[in-house]
């Protein structure tokens, strides 16, 4: 039977109060997207090996007829069958060029190699990589997706997989409450690395305004000609700085919980 992936119609509000404030409202939740539906079913591991940034992108290219449903490793053969379920398309083997369906494996710092160069910090999804510059960083094992990014970040060669379930693989290695977690850690450092560069444009960008002020106490130039340029120059910078903003120039949103 072909999964269902819309949500149940919620009862109406009932008793005297909720009657008088509530007259004639029939609350309804809206129905999951078939982007949504497919994006619950994967693993959130955030490996990129299917070929898409992430697990959403990879649900929403499935959801428009963009891939195909036998992308995904570390969702292996029971992943395919639950997309399938989804999408009605007939099941196939996991596609060779994405990889092979295997047992989870967690990233392992080599600790006497590490330089401390915070690369492999950048690169992993879930934020489950802890150090700082200059220091040994080490992965929070409970928090680790297996998504391998970290291992070619990696300069030193320092981090090595290590499978921890034995002969179990694909979703037998994996839970949905693994995926559940690991999509909400994904979440926030999405928010938090949105907010750093937005921060650190908003204060570059207040450092160039204060200098556009008064630019002839900010420059060693005495010539009117010289300083108007750099003034065109700044000016130019701001106003690439403003277009880059303004796609995005929405209500700040909360971090996720």
């Amino acid at each position: 039977m072909r999964t269902a992936w819309r949500r149940k119609r919620q009862p109406p509000p009932s008793g005297p109060a909720a009657a008088a404030d509530n007259a004639a409202v029939t609350t309804v939740a809206a129905p999951l997207s078939l982007a949504d539906a497919l994006d619950a079913v994967l693993p959130q591991t955030q490996c990129t090996r299917c070929g898409y940034p992430d697990c959403r992108a990879y649900a929403e290219a499935m959801a428009c007829g963009e891939a195909d449903i036998d992308r995904c490793p570390p969702g292996g053969a029971e992943g395919i069958v639950r997309l399938s379920d989804i999408t009605g398309r007939a099941v196939k083997p996991l596609a060779p060029e994405r990889g092979a369906e295997g047992p989870r494996a967690l990233a392992v710092i080599d600790e006497a190699w590490c330089i401390g160069c915070t690369l492999c910090i950048k690169a992993c999804p879930v934020d489950c990589i802890v150090g700082a510059s200059k220091r040994m960083h080490t992965v929070i094992d409970a928090q680790c997706t297996g998504c391998e990014l970290c291992v070619p970040a990696c300069p030193v060669d320092c981090i090595t997989m290590v499978p921890v379930t034995g002969d179990r693989t694909g979703w037998a290695a994996w839970s949905a409450a693994d995926a559940d977690a690991a999509r909400g850690r994904y979440d926030f450092h999405r928010f938090r690395v949105d907010r750093a560069a937005r921060e650190n444009d908003e204060r570059l960008a207040a450092k160039a305004a204060a200098k556009l002020a008064d630019l002839p106490a900010h420059t060693q130039h005495t010539d009117p000609a010289v300083i108007e340029r750099k003034r065109a120059v700044i000016e130019a910078a701001l106003a690439r700085a403003r277009a880059r903003q303004a796609p995005s120039a929405e209500p700040k949103k909360d971090a996720p919980e």
